[in-house]
């Protein structure tokens, strides 16, 4: 009987390896000490994945670890072993990877439409930005939702981070959202996990706790509403400019990198400034453009653009994307979330 539970766990233990990431207490079957681990995992390294895509002088930042240790985690461990796969691969079977990707869907079929077919693409990193009003924050409020719904109905089958800078977090439009999809409210609200971040660098530590979290429990979602708040605040002028660009650097890699290691989608919110380039806002129809510069445009895979339509109607609009076409779609903000723009008679 103890042989059977032992076998039934061992079984268990190889699905998670191959499933998901594998907690860092692995390397202890590599010779690699209990309280080295430790201290990896007080410095918020909980997986593997975790440790081998940091960089060498992170891990000697860890106070304990010398140089002959990081060696070895990082060479024999991680490389003689193979791990965490970190060559070459085909394309084919890159191909065969993506088309395994999990979409979230938004709750409207024509934003879905627009995204792909899905919606918000899990292992990547999806930046809403516009001015208020626009839907941004409503449409992180229905996907807290959507994103406990099994595969099959456009879910991602997991829980839920929200880390709110602007205090804009609702649960009541939770809720709403639940009852439109016939879910039980209490077991929704309990699988949203909300923190609301008052500095920049308190929102970076939350993304640590973040990591700790998604290490033991699976999450299908992380949010950032927005991303950019703090930094206008806590960083002015050109004088700390410099300083801000690398700080909302270091926050987005991090975000970058729970999305490689757990596989999650990542939407975070931006905010936009008025563009005063003379000559060249007069001819721009439109003149704001997302704050956070080229840092930002190149840490989201993909951007987009909302902006009002009539009513509680709309428009979201294809800014950026390694694969989707320029193009744009209506959806509505409706007291059950996000959804399609009703037909006007």
């Amino acid at each position: 009987m103890m042989e059977e539970q032992e076998h039934e766990q061992q079984e268990e233990q190889e699905e998670e390896d191959i499933g998901g990431p594998m907690l860092i207490g692995k390397l202890e079957e590599f010779g690699i000490p209990v309280s080295d681990i430790k201290k990896l995992i007080e410095n918020g390294y909980h997986t593997v994945e975790s440790v081998s895509y940091t960089p060498k002088k992170n891990l000697l930042a860890v106070k304990g670890i010398s140089e002959a240790k990081a060696d070895k985690i990082l060479l024999e461990v991680l490389v003689a072993a193979k791990l965490v796969p970190m060559g070459f691969t085909t394309a084919t079977d890159f191909h065969q990877q993506r088309a395994q990707i999990i979409c979230i869907t938004t709750g409207s079929k024509e934003l879905d439409k627009l995204l792909g077919g899905g919606g918000m693409e899990t292992g990547a990193i999806t930046e809403l930005f516009g001015e208020f009003r626009t839907g941004k924050t409503q449409i992180c409020h229905t996907l807290a939702v959507t994103c406990q719904l099994p595969v099959n109905m456009g879910g991602g089958e997991g829980k839920c981070l929200y880390i709110d800078t602007e205090g804009t977090f609702r649960p009541e439009r939770l809720v709403a959202v639940a009852k439109r999809y016939g879910m039980q409210e209490d077991q929704v609200l309990d699988n949203v996990a909300y923190a609301r971040a008052y500095n920049t660098d308190h929102q970076t530590k939350l993304l640590i706790q973040a990591s700790a979290m998604m290490s033991e429990h699976r999450y299908a979602l992380l949010i950032v509403d927005s991303a950019t708040a703090l930094y206008r605040t806590d960083f002015s002028g050109r004088g700390e400019l410099s300083a801000r660009q690398m700080h909302l650097a270091r926050f987005l890699r991090i975000l970058m990198r729970l999305a490689d290691e757990f596989g999650i989608a990542v939407v975070l919110t931006n905010q936009v400034v008025a563009q005063v380039d003379g000559q060249a806002a007069m001819f721009n129809p439109d003149p704001k453009k997302p704050i956070g510069g080229n840092i930002m445009a190149h840490a989201s895979t993909t951007r987009l653009y909302l902006r009002k339509g009539r009513g509680e109607n709309r428009i979201c609009k294809i800014y950026d994307s390694p694969c989707l076409p320029e193009a744009e779609a209506m959806f509505a903000i409706n007291t059950d979330g996000i959804g399609d723009p009703k037909e006007s008679t």
